[in-house]
């Protein structure tokens, strides 16, 4: 029997517990886990930040799980890499403008179907991710199974930001913040619920 394209990248090597017991990940305030692991020493003036000094680049590791399934839409003035270790998300992307661009990214193992193994989200764009409505539905099913599905579940990523993040280049999306984006016109809505409360 041939393999499908659909079926051939679906291992997911570390379970959800190991992961963030082995990596210490810990609870993000955007939603899901992350640990930092490396804020480069050396700093530059940035662009981004009315050229204040930022490390070269810091590194995340960063999870969403089925318990922890969304983030929430947030923004960094500096550019972020996302890099692929295991599982699949979807990120959405907010580009302001009139009227404002969303786009869907899926980040996964397969490449023939348009998932990305490397996402780059540029300065001054809204980003949010999360986990897929059909990997959440595998992940709730019933019987003995139910336990390893839901920790075989999730994504696994590395971000690099570039010059590194300082939580004041940063900011969350709010409901006001969203309407503002759309000024008036229809297709907030949809995302309202994916802001930071």
């Amino acid at each position: 029997m041939a393999t499908t394209t659909q079926s051939m990248y679906t291992s997911y090597g570390i379970p959800n517990s190991v992961i963030i017991n082995n990596l210490k990940l810990a609870k993000h305030p955007e939603g899901g886990y992350f640990a930092e692991t490396d804020r480069q020493t050396e700093q530059i003036l940035s662009p981004f930040a009315g050229n204040a000094p930022r490390p070269l680049a810091t590194s995340i590791y960063y999870l969403l799980t089925p318990d922890e399934p969304n983030g929430v839409f947030h923004m960094n003035k500096s550019a972020t890499m996302h890099v692929l270790h295991q599982g699949r998300a979807e990120y959405v992307l907010i580009t302001p403008g009139s009227p404002p661009r969303v786009e869907k990214k899926v980040m996964g193992p397969n490449i023939h179907s348009g998932e990305v193994l490397q996402l780059l989200v540029p300065s001054g764009v809204w980003k949010m991710s999360r986990l897929l409505a059909d990997d959440i539905s595998a992940s709730n099913a019933t019987g003995s199974q139910s336990a390893s599905t839901r920790d075989s579940v999730g994504c696994l990523i590395t971000e690099v930001v570039f010059p590194g993040f300082a939580w004041e280049d940063h900011c969350f999306l709010t409901e006001a913040g969203l309407t503002a984006l759309w000024d008036g016109a229809q297709g907030w809505e949809e995302w309202v619920v994916y802001v930071k409360k």
